[in-house]
């Protein structure tokens, strides 16, 4: 089981997805915000125990698993009332209960509380150059280091439903693997905050609003069977997929080993800014 593998996921399903943006008209997309299900029960699984255990163990597993129902009325109707209040640092819409239109304002306390995520509001968002660069160059990254992006063609495993990761995607990555601090709130408040701004909204974040809702108003109105939005979860058969190679992208002949907190669950970050091992 490679590294990189790990990089797909985060990258391919993980709440962190924001291929649906601010500039886009799409409305929904089951791909968009899913979460990862997998049964390590599986015998094709048995491969996959070592960064399965490691997963389970993240700082964002609640955001990153959470198989939550999710409802086109709710999100539909929230999306059409979001405002974004500068002044506050809140977006603030509305939201049918029983027929009548009530208030819920999203701050980003609100964010980390119902998706869990540790750090706090001083926690970072980017590590020094030096540290990333150095943490994917471990992983096997072989391209170059001097582009605004990173390339996944240029790891170990070309897979994953994109070709691209960006510069705040690896800090996710380097963060997550080093066991250090880092503010994932923030970073997910601040599209939030960018959808809310537009003229052409999008339904960013399906489950993470939905969370948002359920936590505000436990008693909202879920009919399963006339107002359901089916997400295609990233599954078991979607993980083991990570495994095969394509012929234009043969195995490569070097081993990429576990390090960090990927390899020792009880790895402590050296330093919180500038060291790693």
């Amino acid at each position: 089981m490679k590294v990189i593998q790990f990089v797909d996921v985060i990258s391919f399903e993980m709440c962190f997805r924001m291929e649906c943006n601010s500039t886009s008209n799409v409305l929904f997309d089951p791909l968009h915000n899913t979460g990862c299900v997998y049964d390590k029960t599986l015998l094709k699984m048995a491969g996959f125990k070592d960064i399965l255990e490691f997963m389970e163990r993240l700082p964002i597993q609640k955001a990153l698993a959470d198989q939550r129902l999710v409802f086109r009325s709710h999100i539909k109707y929230l999306w059409e009332k979001a405002t974004y209040d500068a002044a506050n640092n809140t977006i603030n819409s509305l939201v049918k209960v029983n027929g009548k239109d009530e208030p819920i304002i999203i701050t980003e306390q609100l964010v980390r509380e119902v998706l869990n995520f540790q750090g706090d509001e001083n926690s970072r968002t980017k590590f020094p150059e030096r540290m990333v660069k150095g943490c994917i160059l471990r992983m096997g990254y072989n391209g170059d280091l001097n582009k605004a992006n990173y390339l996944k063609a240029n790891f170990p495993r070309l897979k994953g439903g994109y070709d691209v990761m960006r510069d705040y995607q690896m800090n996710m990555v380097t963060a997550l693997v080093l066991s250090k601090k880092y503010n994932f709130t923030k970073i997910v408040f601040h599209y939030l905050v960018e959808n809310a701004s537009s003229k052409e909204k999008t339904w960013l974040y399906l489950r993470f609003i939905q969370m948002i809702l359920d936590h505000a108003y436990p008693q909202l109105e879920r009919d399963e069977e006339n107002d359901l939005l089916v997400l295609y979860h990233m599954d078991n058969e979607s993980l083991t997929q990570f495994a095969r190679y394509h012929p234009n992208h043969p195995e490569p002949s070097f081993k990429v080993e576990f390090f960090g907190f990927i390899k020792e669950k009880t790895y402590q970050d050296p330093d919180p800014v500038n060291h790693w091992n």
